[in-house]
């Protein structure tokens, strides 16, 4: 009964993965997967308000979402951030309650208020308004903002040509530890895969009996940074195993039915019934 239900929700959970493509990076601009790479949480920035934190205040007892972002960025970072906004609000779960978020910008230039108004230009558009406290926008020096991104693989450069930087699209899970969890790529960030990746890293205690549940029927994928099915390998193992138990049970009837004539035979000889001997010469 329990594999049936697990096989309903899996089936049910089945959906098509978006495969996200974008430009090539400079060579060295890109994010190396370090899955279970410690943030050193005694980094201090600034936050939006222009008081100095360390990142073991706001990672201590929640999943984060963590993005490596720039404020003034013409472009990608805006949409990165508005990506996120919008899986937060497609979310079941809230800022706060059974998460938090932190941008960090990577450019050393901007300041707290530059912080403080990118924030607002999203705050209104957040589900919840008092909990969009804890979506924390943060600025920092040079050498923090690079510690941090060689602790979650993140590489960028400035542009002097452009006056830009030059960075990859991915927002990162972070568990309450400050260890990297997971990683998902692109600028559109599925409700599901974030939502997972939160679980996960809150060692599932986030998450209900059905969420759990569908979590049994995906894996994550690091190369793609999504979660996908894993239904259809369980179906060929449990296809492979029924022809097995078919060949087994087929070879266990036939050897049966071959026992059971040799049982006749032996009876018949020692009752005097069988066949007379031919002739001899």
């Amino acid at each position: 009964m329990r594999i049936a239900v697990l096989g309903i929700a899996c089936f049910t959970a089945l959906q098509a993965s978006a495969q996200i493509m974008k430009a090539p990076d400079p060579p060295d601009v890109g994010i190396d997967q370090k899955l279970g790479s410690q943030i050193p949480l005694n980094l201090a920035f600034r936050d939006e308000s222009g008081e100095d934190v360390l990142l073991s205040d706001l990672i201590k007892d929640k999943p984060v979402v963590l993005s490596l972002v720039y404020y003034e960025c013409p472009m990608l970072c805006n949409e990165i951030m508005r990506g996120e906004l919008k899986c937060f609000n497609d979310m079941k779960y809230t800022l706060g309650d059974e998460f938090t978020a932190i941008s960090v910008s990577i450019d050393p230039e901007e300041t707290s208020f530059v912080a403080s108004a990118k924030k607002q230009t999203y705050a209104g558009s957040y589900k919840d308004s008092e909990a969009f406290v804890d979506w924390r926008f943060l600025t920092g020096d040079e050498e923090n903002i690079r510690i941090l991104a060689d602790a979650v693989g993140y590489r960028y450069r400035f542009m002097p040509s452009t006056g830009e930087f030059a960075h990859g699209s991915a927002i990162m899970v972070v568990t309450p530890k400050g260890k990297v969890a997971r990683y998902f790529y692109g600028i559109d960030y599925e409700e599901r895969d974030v939502r997972f990746g939160l679980m996960e890293a809150a060692d599932e205690r986030l998450g209900s009996l059905a969420d759990e549940l569908m979590l049994l029927c995906y894996q994550y994928d690091p190369a793609n940074g999504t979660y996908g099915s894993i239904i259809f390998g369980i179906l060929r193992i449990a296809g492979v195993m029924t022809m097995l138990g078919i060949v087994a049970l087929v070879g266990f009837l036939l050897r049966a039915e071959r026992n059971a004539k040799r049982r006749d035979e032996g009876a018949k000889i020692v009752n005097g019934t069988a066949p007379a001997a031919g002739p001899t010469t």
